[in-house]
């Protein structure tokens, strides 16, 4: 039987966002992050990473300095107790590379995860700090939770104001999202 996931944003909803992460020792986790995924893991809530990365594209840095990044991030959480289930990335850049359906909003790589990892998208959770990362859950069928931070743009606020949800941090969201799929599991 499928199962829901958390799909999480990663700059600016997991790590702080420094406009352009490539490079490991750059990396920093926002506090709480990795409390709330590993309340996820502890709740057998699959999480998985859905990032644009258009600094590839655009030469910014490249494979390695992602995967780099990806390391640390996970080694990060793992000192925590917390791990990502799997992580999907866009290298794309839309105005070098053209339009493509892995570029959130798309629904690619939220698709592709769900079929490796039997995920059930309509009962899912979708996380970030843009609309970009809310709406493929709507698309999908899902709930989306804007968490703003500073480089939130105001339209994409007012705009999860009216179609989605907005809470203060990627722990709070997390509470919301546990009390929706297991409501007995924070009765004390």
């Amino acid at each position: 039987m499928s199962r829901p996931a958390a799909f999480l944003d990663r700059d600016g909803t997991i790590n702080v966002d420094t406009n352009y992460v490539g490079r490991a020792e750059d990396v920093a986790l926002i506090p709480g992050a990795a409390e709330a995924i590993r309340r996820l893991n502890a709740a057998g809530v699959p999480v998985v990473v859905v990032t644009n990365q258009s600094g590839i594209a655009r030469r910014m840095f490249d494979l390695v300095g992602y995967e780099g990044v990806r390391a640390r991030i996970d080694a990060l959480l793992g000192e925590a107790g917390a791990r990502v289930d799997a992580t999907y990335m866009c290298p794309h850049a839309p105005e070098l590379d053209g339009p493509c359906e892995c570029r959130k909003p798309g629904t690619l790589l939220h698709r592709q995860a769900a079929a490796a990892l039997d995920l059930d998208l309509a009962r899912s959770w979708y996380v970030g700090d843009k609309w970009r990362d809310v709406a493929p859950g709507l698309a999908l069928g899902g709930t989306g939770v804007l968490v703003p931070d500073a480089g939130t743009p105001p339209e994409d606020l007012e705009r999860a104001r009216r179609e989605a949800l907005v809470l203060p941090s990627l722990g709070r969201a997390v509470d919301a999202m546990l009390d929706a799929l297991h409501p007995a599991s924070r009765a004390g």
